[in-house]
């Protein structure tokens, strides 16, 4: 049951996040908007009272604290916090520059960091909360073109393993969002056929089913997903020959 449950979004001004967003709010949640891009937040919000729109770079540690700050009088018990800011550039090995490396980085894996600093001691506190990443299933194996992006969302799913172990047991929720291809600006930047894309809005009710459902891995679509689980059970000589069918 979502209704006045208080949900904060990073990344909530395009693709999943936006999608999710107008998911929450049509289930009577209250919902925290956050992203740099005011314009898009308010146009995901559409004016719904319960709806606030709170901007702010992500990778930016002190912004988060001034975000966390302002929220308190509002909000002073977040339910949920799901993370789903990202950035994303095709890219072999050799193609990749440093500096764009670690601003992929900062938005993909750092500013996750700022979050869980930001929000934890709270909901250690009260004994209750919840917390849900996106990672993506590029986290599973090394394939091309995710030079970057790959193993920053491997880092994430890391991340949320240890994250479970250490909470479960203090009452706090922890999931990981492992999606397959979804049409996004992200994704758009693809020059392949992606198999099995997804709109936003099933990624969306996938992510608000698994939650339901209380799973801690939540994947989809399942026919695209589970093929890639098993290539990580292969031994490398084999999973190497598959991935190069691909590339």
């Amino acid at each position: 049951d979502w209704h006045n449950q208080t949900i904060w979004i990073i990344g909530a001004s395009s693709g999943i996040g936006a999608a999710l967003a107008r998911s929450l709010l049509s289930l009577d949640a209250n919902v925290i908007l956050s992203a740099r891009r005011q314009a898009n937040l308010e146009s995901v919000a559409n004016v719904h009272p319960r709806a606030h729109i709170l901007a702010f770079d992500v990778a930016d540690q002190n912004a988060w604290q001034s975000a966390s700050q302002q929220l308190q009088d509002k909000f002073p018990q977040i339910d949920l916090v799901i993370f789903c800011a990202a950035k994303y550039q095709p890219e072999r090995s050799w193609e990749v520059n440093a500096n764009d490396a670690a601003d992929t980085l900062k938005i993909n894996l750092e500013s996750v960091y700022h979050g869980l600093q930001t929000v934890l001691p709270g909901m250690l506190q009260r004994g209750n909360g919840g917390l849900a990443i996106l990672a993506s299933v590029a986290g599973y194996l090394g394939l091309p073109n995710a030079s970057v992006y790959g193993p920053s969302k491997a880092a994430l799913i890391n991340l949320t393993e240890l994250l479970y172990s250490d909470l479960h047991e203090k009452n706090i929720n922890v999931y990981v969002v492992n999606p397959g291809f979804v049409s996004t600006e992200l994704t758009r930047k693809n020059d392949f056929t992606m198999p099995a894309l997804q709109t936003p809005e099933q990624a969306s009710h996938a992510i608000l089913t698994g939650i339901a459902n209380g799973d801690f891995e939540i994947h989809f679509p399942k026919r695209f997903t589970m093929g890639l689980k098993l290539m990580q059970m292969l031994p490398y000589r084999l999973r190497f020959a598959l991935i190069r069918r691909f590339v």
